[in-house]
């Protein structure tokens, strides 16, 4: 299973007092985050890559929002409280599907909390209004998720408390993308890269989590309303999940993201599916903390994705590339 060091151990004080050559106090986020072991063990290691023995399947799974690894440099600088932090976090998402490794496919799972950086937004969606000065990177015109505090740097957490005490300094917008982001999607791309040339196509499939709400379903299959894969896997997803007892819905209220839209390219036969789970299913939203069901949701899921990962593809995604590959 995959699992990061436990928050609790990146926990800092809220208050960090250095003092400078004079004996002067002073409380310089740089030297927090200079000093931060945590934030530089996350810069060398960003992500876990599992491999089965063998990929048997075109599949590739990833795990963008489970990580759990929180910086003392951001923790310290943050209005909230660690729990607080961790309400963006699709918390054991990874430990949930990581059941697609022994089935065959590869997974890749950030380390980083969502908090922290979020993968799942286009890279120059950033509001440079958190920064203290000019960021060194591309910044798009502001969409309303970056309006709404929800781009690339998190200015909120999901329940829409705000993070940061102050601004920040205007190189993180650059270092995180740089460290964290891109290294990210690059060893996503590989994967799918990968797979797609030894089976002809690849089918990314982007897991997450969605809180609880009244009248929710369990589950929200999204493909970008048929856009970023074929209306046909994701019905046979639908079919494979419902055996197992779940409620789906597709697109609604989740269509797809940015991992949808970046890696789900229909012309090139790579197709991308967005999973979302109810967290109520599994998860103890108040604390943050595996569910008493979590383990037989993590088994019906399993089951779920033998059934899903069984799909005769060559006939359910017809392409000319399949139709090559296949003669082959």
């Amino acid at each position: 299973m995959i699992r990061d060091p436990r928050w609790w151990s990146t926990v800092a004080p809220k208050t960090r007092i250095a003092r400078n050559k004079r004996g002067m106090a002073r409380t310089g986020q740089t030297d927090q985050r200079m000093s931060d072991v945590h934030l530089a063990a996350l810069y060398a290691d960003p992500f876990r890559i599992l491999r089965p023995t063998r990929q048997s399947v075109p599949f590739v799974f990833a795990s963008p929002h489970s990580g759990s690894l929180y910086p003392a440099s951001f923790v310290a600088r943050s209005k909230l409280s660690p729990i607080a932090l961790r309400r963006s976090e699709d918390a054991y998402v990874d430990e949930l599907f990581c059941g697609a490794v022994a089935l065959g496919a590869p997974m890749i799972a950030a380390r980083f909390p969502r908090a922290f950086l979020d993968v799942n937004r286009a890279p120059d969606e950033i509001d440079i209004s958190m920064f203290d000065g000019e960021v060194g990177v591309d910044v798009d015109a502001p969409s309303s998720r970056v309006a709404a505090g929800l781009g690339v740097i998190p200015r909120i957490v999901r329940d829409g408390a705000e993070i940061y005490r102050g601004k920040l300094a205007a190189a993180e917008a650059e270092e995180r993308l740089g460290k964290l982001y891109h290294p990210y999607h690059r060893a996503l791309g590989g994967l799918v890269e990968e797979t797609r040339a030894q089976f002809g196509i690849a089918i990314v499939i982007d897991c997450h989590s969605m809180p609880s709400a009244a009248a929710a379903p369990d589950i929200v299959l999204g493909d970008r309303y048929g856009a970023s894969s074929t209306p046909a896997l994701t019905r046979h997803a639908d079919a494979c999940f419902q055996l197992q007892g779940f409620r789906i819905v597709r697109n609604t209220p989740y269509a797809g993201g940015y991992t949808t839209l970046l890696h789900g390219r229909r012309e090139r036969d790579v197709h991308a599916l967005q999973i979302e789970i109810n967290r109520t299913l599994y998860l103890d939203e108040d604390r943050i903390l595996r569910g008493p069901d979590f383990e037989l949701v993590h088994a019906r899921l399993t089951a779920a994705l033998t059934e899903f990962l069984a799909i005769e593809w060559r006939q359910l995604l017809r392409s000319p590339a399949i139709t090559r590959f296949a003669a082959e």
